[in-house]
């Protein structure tokens, strides 16, 4: 079973989401909290979940807050954020804390299901809302600076590849087909992405990557 954690201060919304999702086949519920400083408290290193489903707005320690310190203590625990806020900047900023997908709370069950589907066979889950966020966010910024230019120039032929390829739906099984190397492999790529391009998400990558014309010199 697939075992999510939900941190969120609003009790009845939550504990309608509880029934919910173990009402999904192989999903179940961990344990809940209140707020980001809860959550932490509680989270067991020796049963960690594979999907947080995380609210923005919380009081003590918010989604933003949350999502960065899950980023940086547990990056293998997918985060997905659930929320009323439906405003680029909010969207954006959970995605460059480590967000995998974003849904609004007024989202319909099947799209949840979806949501918690894709973070894990695909790694990542982008619905309309996202994509025009991100796609507008492109926009306004659509020219890589210089420092950026370099980064992107210094890596290899290998690791333009991969990041063309990171930048897609295909998992990282898929990948790793494509590129003809070991699942371990495609990790080591990531991560060493992630420290060379100074992000922390697919999405960051995937910005990069638009900004550069990586995908087109590859794919």
């Amino acid at each position: 079973m697939t075992k999510i954690v939900l941190v969120d201060d609003h009790v009845l919304l939550r504990n309608g989401l509880v029934s919910l999702i173990n009402s999904f086949p192989d999903y179940t519920v961990l344990f809940e909290a209140n707020n980001g400083k809860q959550f932490v408290k509680q989270l067991d290193p020796e049963n960690l979940p594979e999907i947080v489903i995380l609210d923005i707005t919380m009081p003590e320690m918010n989604g933003y807050e949350t999502a960065l310190w899950l980023t940086n203590h547990y990056p293998q625990i997918k985060i997905l954020a659930l929320t009323m806020l439906s405003d680029e900047r909010s969207i954006i900023r959970m995605f460059k804390n480590g967000a995998k997908g974003f849904l609004l709370k007024d989202c319909r069950p099947q799209e949840l299901k979806a949501a918690l589907d894709g973070l894990m066979h695909k790694g990542v889950y982008l619905n309309r809302i996202t994509c025009d966020s991100i796609i507008h966010n492109f926009q306004s910024t659509n020219s890589a600076d210089d420092e950026e230019q370099k980064m992107v120039n210094e890596l290899d032929e290998k690791e333009k590849e991969f990041l063309a390829l990171y930048c897609t739906e295909k998992t990282h099984r898929e990948i790793a087909e494509v590129m003809g190397v070991p699942l371990r492999v495609i990790d080591n790529f990531r991560d060493l992405l992630y420290q060379k391009l100074q992000v922390s998400s697919r999405v960051g990558l995937a910005l990069i990557a638009m900004r550069n014309n990586i995908g087109d010199s590859v794919y």
